[in-house]
This record gives C-alpha cells, sequence and structure tokens, in this order.
C-alpha cells in the first residue's frame, strides 16, 4: 500500500521533502500542480511516470547490448535490484570525465553496470566486479564476450568484504579511480571505509539506494536496513576526507569525493 500525503504550498515550503510508506511522495501547489519527491527507477517505481520516461526518452543513449542486458534482466523477480539506467549512463559520464580507468564495482547482480563501467573506460582499463551469486554471473558474461569486454572485467565471486581486503592486502590502496556500491546495505558502511582506502586522491566512492525508497527518514525501530543508511548518511555529512553530493537520482545516490 502507498500512503499519499497532501499539503498545501501555502503552508509547507516547496523545498520540503515529503515521504510515502513505499516510494512516492508529494507535494500539491494550487489547482492540482504536483511536485514528486522521489520518482524512483525507471524500470520499476518510476516506470509509468511521464517525468522519467520524459528524462529516459531525451537522455538515454543506451548501448544496445546493454539494452538487451536489462531486458535479460527484467525476467528475473529481483530485477528491481537492476540499477537505474540514466544513473549508470550518468556514472559513466563521471568516470569518462576523471578518466577512470580502474574501477570496483560491489554488488553486481546481473552485470549491467559493470558492463556499463567496463564500455566507459579504456581497451586497457579494469573493473573488479564483486558478485556473490554465481547465477547472476553467468546471465552476465555472454553479454560481456558479446560487447568485446569480457577481458576487462574481473569477476570475483566471494563475499565483496574479503575481496575489498584481499585488494588492500596486495597493496591496491589508492590505486582505484571509481568504486559503486550496492550490495547488502547492513555492510554499507564497512565497503564505504574499504572503498575509500582503494580509490585515489580525486577518485570518486558512489553509493547507491541512500534513499531507500524515503525509508531513511526517521526510519522504524525495527527496521535495521533503514537505521544503517540513515547511519551510514549522518556519517558521510561529517566526513572531513570527502566532499558530498547526495542525488535524488533513482534510489538516490551519493557521490564521495577523495580529498
Amino acid at each position: 500500500m502507498v500512503v499519499i500525503t497532501a499539503f498545501s504550498c501555502s503552508v509547507i515550503p516547496p523545498c520540503l521533502l515529503l515521504t510515502a510508506t513505499i516510494s512516492v511522495s508529494v507535494l500539491f501547489c494550487g489547482e492540482g500542480a504536483v511536485s514528486m519527491a522521489l520518482h524512483g527507477k525507471s524500470h520499476s517505481g518510476g516506470k509509468d511516470d511521464p517525468v522519467v520516461q520524459y528524462v529516459v526518452s531525451h537522455s538515454l543513449r543506451e548501448h544496445p547490448i546493454l539494452a538487451n542486458l536489462k531486458e535479460r534482466t527484467l525476467q528475473d523477480k529481483w530485477s528491481v535490484m537492476l540499477v537505474d539506467t540514466e544513473q549508470a549512463q550518468f556514472m559513466g559520464n563521471l568516470m569518462k570525465l576523471i578518466k577512470a580507468k580502474k574501477t570496483l564495482e560491489i554488488g553486481m547482480y546481473t552485470g549491467y553496470n559493470a558492463l556499463n563501467m567496463a564500455l566507459s573506460i579504456p581497451e586497457n582499463g579494469t573493473v573488479v566486479a564483486c558478485e556473490l551469486e554465481n547465477d547472476y554471473v553467468e546471465i552476465a558474461r555472454p553479454f560481456f564476450k558479446e560487447a568485446g569486454v569480457e577481458s576487462k572485467i574481473d569477476v570475483r565471486i566471494q563475499p565483496a568484504m574479503q575481496t575489498l581486503d584481499e585488494l588492500i592486502a596486495a597493496g591496491e590502496a589508492g590505486t582505484f579511480d571509481f568504486a559503486f556500491i550496492d550490495a547488502d546495505k547492513l555492510n554499507y558502511d564497512g565497503y564505504y571505509e574499504r572503498s575509500l582506502q582503494l580509490v585515489r586522491k580525486g577518485g570518486i566512492v558512489a553509493i547507491d539506494n541512500v534513499l531507500w525508497s524515503g525509508r531513511v527518514v526517521n526510519p522504524a525501530a525495527d527496521d535495521l536496513v533503514s537505521q544503517a543508511l540513515d547511519a551510514l548518511n549522518k556519517k558521510l555529512h561529517k566526513d572531513e576526507r570527502i566532499d558530498l553530493s547526495m542525488l535524488t537520482m533513482g534510489d538516490g545516490l551519493t557521490l564521495a569525493f577523495k580529498r
């Protein structure tokens, strides 16, 4: 069930973020005008949202093999975990902007963003992709091969924390340009700390799902995931090791720029 809360603009400032039980938040301004606070991903919560779909149709330049992988992923019962496609493109553009060569993905799922990363970096670039489920890796591999980037993507099928600790122990701290965190939320803090060690100064740690459909606002006492995300958001806001932006893209995306 979705609960929608409506307020008059004469009472509530238009910049106020209003959240709903699942993912819909609205502000009524005058006669029927509606401002959406959280739109959701274009393939799930925002698939019927005309504003989200306008963004998709006027900005998304999806590689055909990425489009095919997306369609395959949407057949999976957990396809809600698929990264927002416009968000993936945005991160790819960021990687190009900082001339990233060595990247890290924590939580590969079916490989959409790993493939996006591989397509965004130079021929001699590397994506280290962490994934626990071999079934998802097997879905991804044919698409990596078809796109001609299979050799760029180093898939580690084991707990991500183990992979990160191994990379640090191998002396790879400060050698990555970009890291994307999109795995189990209760371990986000540990992933963040290790990713921050692994990226270079000027590198970026991108963190997905930081708004968690709005549930991070005053999380329920029994909602440990929302509490963990809220605690991390508060921690990053005060973290002097980074410059910070939190975006309402998708389900919330934080960009931490290492100082």
